[in-house]
């Protein structure tokens, strides 16, 4: 089963989203370090919402459509000011005032940008309600595969962005400091494009009671 579980999770790793070009984007900055405390960030929120859907939490926000327009309107926030700020970083300015908890080390600091990265798109929980609502039904899983499937697909996780940590590290020796530069601009207009097309669906878009999580803007775009 967790075989099986990481099988499902390395075919969602190719939906490449904004978790997936913030780690290449940290690696290439900050060094594989930097961006394996990222990863390591990344693969904490996700076992979490994992096994928030697993016990049910899945179901519950499905039933109030208030927290999740909330909840998706903080996370197209969080991504907007983020991309805003890989922009601005990118020229030597701070959007985003520097505080005790965030000023440390840039092994630490990638870590914790990451957690809030990842906890932008909480509706990632609803998107595995659905997967192991649809698995618990159609095979007949047990609370103990579903467990399992859910750790196979964590450590899908783990390795791919590994491996986009390292090629990001490997790459970073051969970019001119301009070109740096520019990826870092390209990578925040993504978020920020994103970010605004995540608050425009939570503006407009109408959540009927029990809809199918699978309506909505792709969850689980790495």
């Amino acid at each position: 089963m967790v075989i099986r579980g990481f099988k499902f999770g390395m075919l969602l790793q190719i939906a490449v989203g904004p978790i997936c070009l913030f780690v290449f984007q940290t690696a290439v900055t900050h060094g594989f370090p930097a961006a394996m405390a990222g990863v390591t960030g990344v693969t904490l929120i996700d076992a979490l919402f994992i096994l928030a859907a697993i016990r049910g939490l899945g179901t519950l926000l499905q039933r109030n459509n208030r927290i999740k327009k909330a909840l998706q309107t903080i996370g197209a926030v969080i991504l907007i000011v983020f991309g805003i700020s890989i922009i601005a970083g990118a020229f030597g300015f701070s959007v985003i005032p520097s505080v005790t908890f965030l000023s440390l080390s840039t092994v630490t600091h990638p870590f914790l940008k990451a957690l809030l990265l990842t906890l932008s798109n909480p509706l990632t929980i609803l998107f595995w309600a659905g997967v192991f609502s649809t698995k618990m039904i159609e095979e007949e899983l047990r609370l103990g595969d579903m467990y399992l499937f859910g750790f196979g697909a964590v450590l899908s996780t783990v390795l791919f962005l590994s491996l986009v940590a390292a090629i990001g590290h490997s790459v970073n020796a051969f970019l001119p400091a301009a070109l740096l530069t520019g990826l870092n601009v390209f990578i925040g207009l993504v978020l920020i494009f994103l970010g605004i097309r995540a608050f425009r669906s939570a503006s407009n878009k109408k959540w009927p009671a029990g809809c199918d999580p699978a309506e909505t803007v792709c969850p689980r775009e790495r």
